[in-house]
């Protein structure tokens, strides 16, 4: 997963434009990371659907550490071109290509938990859609700005990113705890992507919003199919 908090600074916000303006670029984030949402589900469908996905895991599940530092990459060249470029097709493409390389990504994951786990991956995704709903709610209700969660995220991810490639390099276990705690990151990222995307993106990087919000949800389906992976 990605920890990278989006650069803003400098652009002109659509918090302080009119309320069609606001509730315009807020109807578009939503819209494009609902599309988002199925798109990674039509792809994951599709590949296990023909057959490429257990190959692709198996390949993907000796080269983690590769896969880890390509997808990092992935993540921080999508976001700034998303939010960097005042180009739509190039938004666009970044979105795309995000969510192909979380797909990718994913698979390992979601072939272990489809062979041995039947219904965790429905019960996964359906408590990360509800934590989400719920923390836009408290995000948007509450008004409040939750920029100061900025440099917890920073080196939470920091910290997490370190747990991640020690544990692939020296073979041991990332349990429970490590996942609750992944999950908590997940929604403080879910809280602080909400608040700044209301406060500091322009009314021209809707495409970039969703970006964000798509990648912390993400996160949270990660670490919550890992719990359910668990509970036995």
């Amino acid at each position: 997963m990605s920890f990278a908090q989006p650069e803003t600074a400098g652009l002109s916000g659509v918090y302080k434009q009119s309320v069609e303006t606001r509730a315009r670029f807020i109807t578009r984030t939503y819209a494009h990371l609902f599309g988002a949402i199925l798109a990674f589900a039509g792809v994951e469908y599709a590949l296990f659907a023909s057959g490429l996905a257990m190959p692709i895991a198996s390949v993907l599940s000796g080269n983690w550490l590769v896969v880890l530092g390509g997808f990092m990459l992935v993540g921080w060249l999508g976001r700034r071109m998303a939010y960097g470029s005042a180009s739509l097709p190039v938004q666009y493409l970044a979105l795309a290509g995000f969510v192909l390389a979380e797909a990718i990504v994913f698979l390992p994951l979601l072939a272990i938990a489809d062979a041995q786990f039947p219904g965790a991956i429905q019960s996964a995704g359906l408590v990360t859609l509800v934590g989400f709903a719920g923390l836009t709610g408290v995000a948007f209700t509450s008004r409040k700005d939750f920029s100061f969660l900025g440099s917890l995220l920073k080196w939470g991810g920091i910290l997490a990113l370190v747990a991640i490639v020690a544990s692939l390099i020296f073979g041991f276990q990332l349990g429970v705890f490590f996942s609750v705690a992944m999950i908590g990151l997940a929604g403080a990222s879910i809280l602080y992507d909400t608040s700044n995307i209301i406060r500091h993106f322009p009314e021209d990087r809707y495409v970039g919003a969703a970006l964000e919000l798509f990648s912390s949800v993400a996160l949270m389906f990660w670490y919550v199919l890992r719990l359910f992976m668990n509970r036995d």
